[in-house]
Order: structure tokens, then C-alpha cells, then sequence
């Protein structure tokens, strides 16, 4: 099983693949999000996300500013004002 997730700035759909995992860096705190997640939204602090592609995988950290983070049925969606790569 997999999880969908998306990286969308303002200008363009960064990523959007299935993942294994993502830690989000919340602004309550970095939060992770496998398939299954109980449905949240939550507002995104300057960080890193940690995208890890397969189980047990190193993650591959991608740098984001401001946001939000939606978990639904459709998987993972981070809406960023800018990333930097």
C-alpha cells in the first residue's frame, strides 16, 4: 500500500507520486502521514519535509515556507507557498 502525495505551490504541481511516508512540519509540531491517516488539516511552519519513497528508505528532505497540509481519502496534499528544491 501507498500513500498519494502532492507538493502544489501557487505557480505549479511540484511532486505527485505514492509515497511510503511524509513528516510534515506542522505548526503544532512535525506530524507523519502513512495510507490510512485519519483525515486533518493543519497549517505548515518554514521546514523540511521528509518524503520517504519506500519503507525503510533515507527520506529526501524538501525545504517549504508557509502552508497548509490536507490529509483525505485521496492521500496527502501540501499546499506551499514556495519550496525550494
Amino acid at each position: 500500500m501507498a500513500l498519494h502525495f502532492e507538493l502544489v505551490t501557487p505557480a505549479k504541481l511540484v511532486l505527485s507520486e505514492d509515497v511510503h511516508m511524509v513528516v510534515v512540519p506542522g505548526t503544532e509540531g512535525d506530524f507523519g502521514v502513512l495510507e490510512g491517516h485519519a483525515p486533518v488539516m493543519s497549517t505548515i511552519r518554514d521546514g523540511a519535509l521528509q518524503v520517504y519513497r519506500t519503507q525503510g528508505s533515507a527520506p529526501e528532505s524538501i525545504e517549504v515556507r508557509g502552508g497548509f497540509a490536507e490529509v483525505g481519502e485521496n492521500g496527502l496534499t501540501v499546499l506551499a507557498e514556495h519550496v525550494e528544491s
